[in-house]
């Protein structure tokens, strides 16, 4: 049971491009508004792409398919990829930060961090945990956390308040090195795999999401 609530961070790339860059993240690469699926949409976002996150409400249908699916994984199982970084989330409204944390750490390799990065350490200290000790070790992890709560005062979203759990979801998606698509579910107990994902030239890969 989640006993640890944070601020829910901003959906805006202003917020996050500025949070990772006080983690320590080199800003060589950002983050951008999709506007759509549309291929004239869709152009206009930078290539290569290395990571997708997905923003949702929570809904009842939602709700029913995620018990649905849990239940399919636990009775029958899942092959996942070994080399993915995935955490536990613990923290009520961290699954912006942990989204993030995602999408930074199984790109890690395509990554610039800054001399002392406080992103890069907590990476490589939980690099041999479990994904619950991994939740278990961000939630003491002082440094992210008052990082994650200054960056919840910004952007569009005024007076920022310590309030009921968020409505909505992040959800991190990439590539892995074998060209699966990794669908990363925090508050679940599982990561999703989907072998639909097509591989760029340039090692990014197609924003086709449905």
């Amino acid at each position: 049971m989640e006993s640890h609530r944070w601020l829910p961070l901003e959906a805006n790339p202003e917020v996050t491009n500025q949070f990772l860059k006080q983690l320590g993240l080199h800003p060589n690469w950002q983050f951008v508004d999709v506007y759509g699926m549309e291929p004239e949409l869709l152009s206009m976002v930078p290539r290569p792409v290395c990571a997708v996150l997905l923003l949702f409400p929570i809904t009842e249908k939602y709700e029913v398919f995620r018990i649905e699916e849990e239940e399919k994984i636990k009775s029958e199982g899942q092959d996942v990829t070994e080399s993915v970084y995935f955490m536990k989330q613990t923290i009520s409204n961290a699954c912006g930060t942990i989204g993030l944390i995602h999408a930074i750490a199984n790109n890690k390799d395509k990554m610039n961090f800054e001399s002392g990065s406080t992103l890069k350490k907590f990476l490589e200290d939980s690099l041999s945990m479990s994904p619950e000790e991994r939740a278990r070790y961000l939630e003491k992890y002082e440094a992210i956390r008052v990082t994650h709560e200054s960056s919840a005062h910004e952007g569009q979203t005024e007076g920022a308040e310590l309030g009921p759990k968020s409505g909505s979801y992040w959800e991190a998606n990439f590539s892995s090195l074998e060209n699966v698509l990794q669908q990363l579910k925090p508050t679940e107990s599982h990561m999703d795999c989907h072998v639909e994902v097509c591989a760029t030239a340039k090692g990014g890969f197609k924003i086709e999401l449905g």
